[in-house]
């Protein structure tokens, strides 16, 4: 299956740098100045999951593996970008080939980093250089499919797409705020249209403004209107945090009345922006998390875990979560008729906890 990825999207000192750092334990390149990432970083951030943990704990597990969301820094934007300017192409190449986009907002004042603290002004300054490289690009391939169009009449909804997206564009509207259906969108796919990919903002916020999450988040939130989910983060706290063994770092973020802190909310809020849905197998070994896109059927699912499942797939047992939870235990389940089996055209839900039966 295809790895999707998210990629993280912000002014130089934003500190994307340092929250890719904080989700994935990597190690980008951190500094006051502008460009100190210039290559794209790639990492993994594990998506935090108490059913996983509970289900774990009942079939006393000895080892537990998280669902994960991939994570790209991508090299910091600058006014201009769409045009050439700091590291504009190498930038938006980097966006195209995300699934989805994490804005990385300034809201921290420090005088010993350049860079302003408007989370408002950064995003406006993020959407312009997206809108504008996407309505050259529109206008570009709107010319060629018009051309095509008069050969291949198929090309047309992706012409009235196109002619509708570049609409949009020139009035300053990213992709992700229009108005657009599902089948537009669609046609709008193969041009990957940097505006056209889902969104979540994470505001990132000084250490003395953690506690003022809502207040500070909320312009974004109303300005988006809608259109992302708004996350406040104070990265630099998380950061340091993140670096402490598990009962330390729990110490710190309760002691700041930060409960789990921020950064389990971003993996979780990344992981659903891709579409991804989660199921379960449980056992003395290994309970483990698996990701698959929402409305697979068991087989497909059966082929995240391995091809020769999916190949020689002839049924699942399937219980969900909570339900073989409160019965303790996969053989309780099955002894109170619990576990329904269910075929190839069954749509695994997100939650369920499944036992693959093929034979190859």
């Amino acid at each position: 299956m295809a790895v999707e990825r998210i990629g993280l999207v912000g002014l130089p000192n934003s500190g994307k740098s340092s929250l890719f750092n904080a989700l994935t334990g990597g190690a980008a390149l951190v500094a006051g100045h502008p460009f100190s990432t210039t290559e794209t970083s790639v990492g993994v951030a594990q998506v935090p999951d108490h059913r996983l943990d509970a289900l774990a704990q009942m079939s006393r597990s000895r080892k537990v593996v998280h669902a994960g969301v991939e994570l790209t820094d991508i090299a910091g934007l600058v006014a201009g970008a769409s045009t050439g300017e700091g590291l504009g192409n190498r930038f938006l190449g980097g966006i195209r080939e995300a699934d989805a986009i994490c804005l990385v907002l300034r809201s921290f004042d420090d005088p010993n980093v350049p860079g302003g603290n408007d989370p408002v002004e950064d995003l406006g300054v993020l959407e312009l250089e997206l809108v504008l490289a996407d309505l050259a690009s529109a206008e570009t391939q709107l010319e060629r499919r018009r051309k095509a169009a008069k050969q291949d009449k198929s090309l047309e909804g992706q012409v009235a797409a196109l002619d509708k997206a570049r609409g949009m564009l020139a009035d300053g509207t990213p992709l992700y705020r229009a108005q657009l259906s599902e089948d537009e969108r669609d046609q709008l796919r193969p041009f990957f249209m940097l505006t056209n990919k889902p969104v979540l903002a994470v505001v990132n916020l000084g250490e003395d403004q953690a506690s003022d999450e809502r207040a500070l988040t909320k312009p974004v939130a109303d300005d988006l209107g809608g259109a992302a989910e708004v996350l406040g983060v104070s990265v630099k706290l998380e950061a340091e945090a993140a670096q402490l063994p598990p009962a330390d770092r729990a110490e710190l973020m309760e002691g700041l009345g930060l409960g789990e802190g921020a950064l389990p909310r971003v993996a979780q809020a990344a992981y659903r922006l891709l579409g991804r849905r989660t199921f379960f197998t449980t056992g003395d070994k290994e309970s483990r998390a698996w990701t698959f896109r929402a409305g697979a059927k068991a087989p497909e699912c059966a082929g995240v875990i391995h091809s020769d499942l999916q190949r020689g797939f002839i049924r699942a047992e399937v219980v969900h979560w909570d339900e073989l939870l409160g019965l303790g235990s996969w053989s309780a389940a099955r002894d109170a008729g619990k576990l329904r089996v269910e075929g190839k055209e069954y749509v695994v839900a997100d939650g369920d906890v499944l036992e693959i039966r093929f034979n190859v």
